[in-house]
This record gives C-alpha cells, structure tokens and sequence, in this order.
C-alpha cells in the first residue's frame, strides 16, 4: 500500500509539472477552450496536483491523501463532463480520451483510498489504549507441514489457542467474530478480556484486537503463505499487547524464562507439534499432557559468576 500511494505521489508530482510548465499545451491536447477562465483553472490544478504529491510522499497517512485525490477527481469528471456537453467534432474526441484517463485514474485513487482506510481500521486501533512504555510488538514465523486452510481452520477456532498459547487458560466464543479471553500472567494473576475479529480472509490471514476496556490491550495477525515446497504453510504472527505490570513486570519475566518473544516462537512451536504430530511433544519433565501452560519455564541462559568459573577451572 504505501508503495502505490508512492506511485500516486510521483503521479500527481508529474501532473503538477507539466500542468504549471506548460499550461497551453495541457488545454489544447484536452481540447479546452483558450479562455480567461481556462488559463486560470489549469494552473490552479497543477497546484492542487503538487499538494497531493507533497502528502503522498511524505506523509504516513497515504490513505487520508488518496481521498483528497479522489475528491479532485470527482471534480475534474465533472468539469468534463460540462465540457463534453458543449463540444463535437474533433475537441469532443479528444475531451472523450481525457475523460476516459481519468476516469481510470480515479478507479486507481479510489481502490487505494479504500484498501488504505481499511489496512488502518486494522493496524492502527491497536496500539490505541496501550499504555507508553509498555507497549510491545511481537513477530514470530514458523513453516508446518500442513495446508493452509488446514491451518487456518485450526486457529479460526478460537478455543484451540490455549492449546499452544502458554499463557491462556481459556477462550471460549461468545459469536462468530468475538470471544472472551482468560490468561495468567507473572506474579499469577490473572486476566481477562473480550477479543474480536476485525478482519480475516479464509486460508490466508486473521486479524483480531482487544475490545473494551480491557486490562492487557492487545491485537494480533496471522498470515498464512504456502511454503516453496508446495505442501507446508508459512505461520507469520504478530502480536502486539501490554506487559502487565509494565517494565518491571517485563523484567522479572524474562529473568524467570517468561520473556514474551521466548514465549511467542515457543508458541509457534508447540502450534507446529499439536497440528503435526496431534499434541505437545513433553519431556520426562513435563508430563502434564496437552495444555501448554503446564510446561515448566524456561530460564534464558546467564553468565557464570566468578565462584562457577572457579569451579570450572579448578576441575
């Protein structure tokens, strides 16, 4: 998206130039009329058309810019519209050609002002509601060898995700796009929320966020890619949500192997075990069965102390 708000950025810069530089000829290949009036409107549309480059290009909003386009377009159709009404003959030819570049002109701006507002309902509400400092986003990416709508059908079912997810005791549907969320958290508290899907797409993505006033803020995305080998899925996930208990909370879990992107890719890989094999693959340690929360901790490796490498040397 923001690539082709880029190309709709040069676009409008190029329409700009040339109808500031060379005004007459952008009249005459039109087939409009050599008047005051028209010596006036073309340059004030290039001007119009330089504005809308400099938002294009420079601003992350591209959305709420491809709508200002969409507004130009709407009022350069029906100038020619105006036009092609009092004109025959070759300058009606010619006005027709014009009107029929636009046109597809606005098709583009439309499809990007429309594709762009909804990547923002979906990306941006989000972080909204998250606390600063707090805020943390997650990527993890996984292959399993299973097909993609075998995959998305899995975790499309919302109460599976407690069966890979740690941290969720539950989750259970309360309608077709929403549900409600329980989930430990460091020190044992424990958490809840309400969650809705805010957009999917069968087989390739699923999008969901926090609703309410929730005490973690979250969303989430997982998009599905079919692996080069032509029989696995490519799992990419990212989470965005708040640490309760803010940085010290952060801390303290990650000294006690809770750290969240442990937790995201070791998520991921008991996902991977439970669709391959049918369930979380323990060790003589962890005998607890499917449910993933079960599973002893972790701690991230750490440093010798100087009493250890003594040890280590002495030996």
């Amino acid at each position: 998206m923001r690539r082709r708000g880029r190309r709709l950025g040069w676009l409008s810069f190029a329409l700009g130039v040339v109808q500031l530089a060379a005004p007459g000829a952008v009249r005459r290949l039109g087939g409009v009329d050599d008047s005051a009036r028209s010596r006036a409107v073309v340059p004030v549309v290039g001007v119009r058309e330089l504005v809308h480059a400099a938002g294009l290009l420079t601003s992350r909003r591209k959305g709420a810019w491809a709508w200002t386009r969409v507004a130009g377009d709407a009022m350069d159709l029906a100038a020619l519209g105006v036009a092609l009404s009092r004109r025959d003959g070759g300058r009606r030819r010619r006005l027709v050609g014009v009107t029929g570049a636009v046109a597809g002109i606005t098709a583009l701006d439309l499809l990007t002002a429309v594709q762009a507002t909804r990547e923002a309902r979906t990306s941006s509400p989000p972080a909204r509601g998250v606390r600063k400092g707090g805020s943390v986003e997650l990527t993890a990416t996984t292959t399993i060898r299973k097909p993609a709508s075998e995959v998305y059908a899995f975790w499309r079912e919302v109460e599976n995700l407690p069966t890979f997810m740690a941290h969720l005791e539950q989750v259970r549907a309360t309608g077709d796009r929403t549900s409600h969320w329980s989930a430990s958290a460091p020190f044992g508290k424990d958490v809840e929320w309400d969650a809705e899907i805010t957009d999917e797409t069968p087989g390739e993505k699923i999008v969901w966020r926090s609703t309410g006033k929730a005490a973690v803020p979250n969303a989430g995305t997982v998009h599905l890619t079919p692996a080069p080998d032509g029989v696995s899925t490519e799992v990419h996930v990212v989470l965005v949500y708040d640490i309760p208990g803010g940085a010290v909370g952060k801390a303290v879990a990650k000294y006690f192997g809770e750290e969240p992107h442990q937790q995201l890719d070791d998520d991921l890989r008991r996902l991977k075990q439970v669709l391959e094999t049918g369930e979380v693959v323990r060790s003589d340690g962890a005998p607890w069965g499917k449910r993933a929360r079960a599973e002893f901790p972790q701690r991230p490796a750490q440093p010798l102390s100087d009493a250890e490498r003594e040890k280590g040397a002495d030996a």
